[in-house]
């Protein structure tokens, strides 16, 4: 009889920590103990609080347990498990909800990280083992798909998904039932749903962790858009960098097969459909949805001139549907529960929740689900535990290089599609990184161009040559030889570029550029007019000067100077030659003394 059960999260984030080794231990350790049959191991996909992973819960009590080790497992087993108490030291203490450790242990839910998220499409993420199908089912796994094959017309699939209000959460928020119902309309021999998983974005790992943590939500999803459209065949692609995903995609397919519930006559409806998994080799254009088919298709992965739209022209020619995983992630609770239950949720243009992986300068880096209209500064300040060091937040950049750096004074705007395109950002997939007083805008605006300009597929000259002469100003700025007349060439050339480019890459490239100009626009003067990064980060704008009042002459910053550039006398000040200085900065590092400013 099972009396306990501990669940190992085994996404990438964890498994990177050593999970893996964990749960080894784990069954070696039960084994050794005689509990092995008492006490089952789960192997979740990823909680959400990445900062603290390898994590481990164990029912029934529901203690958390943060940043557990392969050798903390014996005291875990013999403690918890064997008699009964709570190993504290390990337990999760979140001193916002000023609780006991041993409350905390048992109430989750009250505590600041997940008190205020709404997990639906993250829901069994953390919950179940995702390689074993039969704790999906026991989640009401395929009850959907059962509903909409013995209940439903397709065209009853498609008002259900029109009326909760659903958007795609992989870009520009396109209604998703609109988008089926272009694919429905277009009659042909042949039609296709395609799942795009080439998660690209820096720091955006949502995708993924749904894929790692609940693949069926996203198989069962696609079968009934399937039916909805009238399509017998789909394709998941994934970026071959997610191996566990991959894997477990896999796994849940030849399950799917098994059970019936992909192939051949599902539910003996006579409904057929079936899923194959595309690997893509990493290019950020492939988001696109043209250039992702295009790859699929074996071709060189570029967009092509809209329309005709997917819905009309789409995989091989033929009528196709493009949505991403965290899309597919919501449809069967909307088909359990409701168009009405899920617009209750979120605003009045964005229904739902969404997902955010959140990172950058934040204390909880991890994934967040929230409802739509949720605040900025929720987020960040309740949810994310705040700025670590005690430093103020600066700005937050959403959508990723698509996106555009959200500023302090806009930290309560409620986030949903149209606010943020509003203020000059976008939704985009869900990145959502986090930047502070020690961030220098000029040089943010120049990282996500350099990445855009890196993964161009050079088709269109506004975007291949564009961007590059725009990222060629960002580094004259930078480097302390701008001028203010190229702060206006920059705006302009930025608009050009959007309103020229072939598709969606091309066209948001100059976002991040645009944002700072408008927010920023005097930490932009000052790198031109004073030859001064105001935060310190651009090296050819900096100097490292010795303080003399406070230097005791140790010499540490001498013998450390890679290139010495420290010179002096014992017990006395020291200098920086600042010819020979490569501003590293391991002087201001070494410095035991605060002697040391940057300026």
């Amino acid at each position: 009889m099972i009396r306990s059960h501990v669940l190992i999260c085994t996404g990438t984030g964890c498994t990177s920590s050593g999970s893996a080794k964990i749960a080894t231990a784990l069954e070696q350790e039960l084994e050794n103990k005689g509990l092995a049959e008492e006490v089952k191991i789960v192997k979740t996909g990823c909680f959400g609080l990445c900062a603290l992973g390898p994590i481990m819960i164990i029912y029934p009590e529901g203690t958390f347990y943060s940043k557990v080790t392969a050798e903390d497992v014996p005291e875990i087993v013999e403690e918890h498990l064997l008699k009964g108490r709570i190993v504290n030291r390990l337990v999760y203490n979140d001193a916002e909800a000023e609780k006991k450790v041993e409350d905390i242990a048992v109430s989750l839910g009250e505590t600041t990280f997940y008190k205020k998220q709404k997990r639906l499409a993250l829901r069994n993420c953390g919950v179940i083992n995702p390689e074993v199908i039969d704790e999906y089912i026991a989640m009401d796994g395929y009850a959907a798909l059962g509903k909409v094959l013995t209940e439903m017309t397709p065209e009853e699939v498609i008002q259900v998904i029109k009326d909760s209000g659903l958007r795609g959460r992989g870009g520009g928020g396109f209604p998703t039932g609109v988008k089926w119902s272009f694919a429905a309309a277009n009659a042909s021999d042949k039609k296709y749903v395609v799942c795009n998983a080439d998660e690209g974005d820096p720091g955006a790992f949502m995708d993924r962790s749904v894929l790692e943590g609940d693949p069926h939500a996203v198989l069962e999803a696609m079968a009934i858009a399937g039916y909805a459209i009238g399509a017998d065949e789909g394709y998941i692609y994934v970026r071959a960098e997610y191996p566990i995903a991959i894997k477990r995609l896999q796994i849940a397919i030849d399950q799917a097969r098994e059970y019936n519930l992909l192939g051949k006559d599902i539910f003996g409806t006579g409904f057929n459909f079936d899923i194959n998994i595309r690997l893509g080799a990493g290019a950020f254009v492939c988001g696109e949805e043209t250039a992702l088919l295009a790859s699929i298709e074996g071709k060189r992965g570029e967009p092509r001139p809209r329309p005709p739209f997917p819905a009309v022209k789409g995989l091989f020619g033929k009528p196709t549907i493009i949505n991403n995983v965290e899309t597919y992630a919501n449809v069967c609770q909307i088909i359990l529960n409701g168009a009405d239950w899920f617009s209750s949720f979120g605003t009045e243009k964005s229904k739902g929740t969404k997902v955010f992986a959140l990172g950058g300068k934040i204390t909880n880096t991890g994934l967040v689900e929230v409802p739509m209209g949720t605040t900025l500064r929720e987020v960040v300040e309740e949810i994310g535990g705040g700025i670590p060091n005690g430093k103020k937040f600066k700005a937050a950049q959403t959508g990723g290089p698509s996106g555009g750096c959200i500023p302090a004074e806009h930290f309560d705007v409620p986030i949903d599609y149209d606010n943020l395109i509003a203020i000059g950002s976008m939704m985009g997939s869900g990145g959502l990184i986090v930047m502070d007083e020690d961030n220098c805008m000029v040089d943010i605006a120049k990282f996500f161009l350099e990445f855009t300009v890196d993964e161009s597929c050079g088709k269109c000259s506004p975007c291949r040559v564009g961007t590059k002469r725009l990222y060629e100003m960002l580094e004259k700025i930078t480097s302390g030889k701008g001028t203010l007349e190229d702060l206006d060439k920059m705006e302009k050339l930025c608009y050009y570029i959007k309103e020229n480019s072939l598709c969606g890459l091309g066209q948001t490239a100059p976002n991040p550029v645009l944002s700072t100009l408008r927010y920023f626009r005097d930490e932009y003067e000052a790198h031109v007019v004073e030859k001064r990064c105001p935060a310190g980060v651009c090296k050819d704008l900096l100097s490292y000067e010795i303080i003399a009042d406070k230097c005791k002459g140790c010499s540490l910053c001498s013998k450390k100077c890679p290139v010495g550039a420290i010179s002096g006398q014992i017990k006395s000040p020291f200098v920086i030659d600042k010819t020979k200085c490569i501003k590293c900065g391991v002087c201001m590092s070494t410095c035991k003394f605060g002697a040391i400013v940057k300026k």
